[in-house]
């Protein structure tokens, strides 16, 4: 069955403008752009939910391998083929990596932040932002690590430049969206990233996709990690 709509596994459509929609779980009203063609309406909460399992599986892990920590997490039943999941997901599997690599964070805390923060970006950000979720949790991930704030300086300046890195790489290799193409990219991005400016060396596996035939939109060859590519 490949997933759309999480209640009737419809195709989703994406509106122009917001409209007011109740969501199907939790009858909760408020504005959104997407639904399924039958008007099924999931709002982020109840998309993620189950998702506070991270912080303690990032807890007990002790892998460099972002990768491998990231899909670990798309096993549980809280991970769809798509959702704002994956903007905790990514900077989640990064901060774990990173303090397993030898960096020098508190990882309960930074797990913590990393979901506050990571919440706040609804589904939809690639198409409609500009700006994939994914993408932008790199950019949390640096500004966690470098302890950035608005006023400060050179941290400032490398979590933007962590962002945009991963969203060149996503861009470069255009739509349809798919959640795991664009988090395993960002991952890569970030592991380059770190040890070229915080000298930590974090794993980088070679990674073949497992997830196409669950994705109406995959795009097939032109992904970089399809299988007919290795």
């Amino acid at each position: 069955m490949k997933e759309e709509c999480l209640i009737c596994k419809a195709p989703l459509e994406y509106l122009e403008t917001d409209e007011v929609m109740e969501c199907a779980v939790c009858h909760k009203k408020e504005t959104s752009k997407t639904r399924c063609v039958k008007g099924h309406y999931v709002c982020n909460e109840c998309h993620t939910a189950g998702m506070d399992v991270i912080i303690g599986m990032c807890l007990k892990e002790v892998s460099k391998n972002p990768v491998e920590i990231m899909e670990k997490m798309m096993e549980q039943p809280f991970c769809h083929m798509h959702g704002p999941e994956h903007h905790v997901m990514v900077g989640s599997a990064l901060l774990t990596a990173f303090k397993n690599a030898g960096g020098n964070i508190d990882l309960q805390q930074a797990l913590i932040e990393m979901m506050n923060r990571g919440k706040s970006v609804p589904g939809g950000a690639c198409g409609f932002w500009g700006a994939c979720g994914a993408g932008i949790s790199t950019g949390m991930f640096v500004s966690i690590i470098s302890k950035s704030t608005p006023l400060a300086v050179e941290p400032f300046g490398l979590s933007h430049l962590m962002t945009s890195k991963a969203l060149g790489e996503i861009g470069m290799v255009g739509g349809p969206r798919c959640c795991k193409r664009d988090s395993y990219l960002s991952i890569f991005a970030a592991v380059d990233f770190v040890k070229d400016n915080f000298g930590i060396e974090m794993e980088k596996p070679e990674v073949v996709c497992g997830y196409s035939a669950q994705n109406n939109q995959c795009i097939g060859k032109r992904c970089p990690f399809s299988k007919v590519n290795h």
